[in-house]
């Protein structure tokens, strides 16, 4: 009698774990993305040289092959995260961009690049990380010149009704989309003031400058080259 009840204890206990195996049991598709949650996590808290794949594994419950299966070993990890929060980011802003008038559309890019940052925190200090691989979408310069490049067009029309010359609307989109991002690397940790005021200073320099923009900016300091 008491070698059944321990023989039918012994069999409620492996069904049991039977039954929570199956419970955490994830398809290949949920596993990969468990694992780029995970990695993206990691890589954001201490960068590509300090995760390793064997943290990796164990913060998912998962044995290094699992991890080199999916993605062929940390870099390739890395290199999916990278490009998903590059497109992430790049679709946040396009997609932003959509008025007329170049003022507002200064305001809707900060406004892009500030959400990212606050909604997407672990991505933005990835990607402004520099990468220790090359990566198939370039790098954090790459990506901001591929958002200058979608506002070149509206500041050359603009340019050209205001008596400047269209072909340096390349040249301003730069300067005011890597203003728009050097400015948030430093608002990612700061916060201060609110995202609201933070663009309207932006907003603010791009649009009147210091003491008003010059058709033919100069060089007043000793260096002319």
């Amino acid at each position: 009698m008491i070698d059944a009840v321990a023989t039918d204890s012994s069999s409620t206990s492996s069904n049991d774990k039977q039954r929570r195996t199956r419970r955490t049991r994830m398809t290949g598709a949920e596993r990969r993305q468990q694992l780029l949650e995970i990695g993206r996590t990691l890589f954001a808290a201490k960068g590509f040289e300090g995760t390793s794949v064997e943290e990796i594994a164990a913060k998912a419950g998962v044995s290094k092959p699992v991890v080199y299966e999916h993605f062929g070993g940390k870099e390739g990890l890395y290199a999916v995260v990278v490009d998903r929060e590059m497109r992430r980011l790049l679709d946040m802003v396009t997609s932003s961009l959509t008025a007329g008038h170049p003022r507002e559309l200064c305001e809707q890019a900060a406004f892009a690049l500030l959400d990212y940052i606050e909604e997407y925190t672990d991505g933005f200090r990835i990607l402004v990380r520099d990468s220790p691989i090359p990566q198939s979408t370039g790098s954090f310069a790459s990506l901001i010149s591929d958002i200058a490049t979608q506002v070149e067009d509206i500041l050359g029309r603009e340019f050209k009704s205001r008596g400047f010359d269209p072909k340096l609307a390349p040249l301003y989109a730069q300067a005011l989309v890597g203003m728009v991002a050097l400015t948030g690397q430093w608002w990612l940790d700061v916060r201060r003031p609110k995202k609201a005021e933070v663009a309207a200073h932006l907003v603010n320099l791009a649009w009147h400058g210091l003491d008003g923009l010059e058709q033919k900016p100069r060089l007043i300091g000793h260096r002319k080259a």
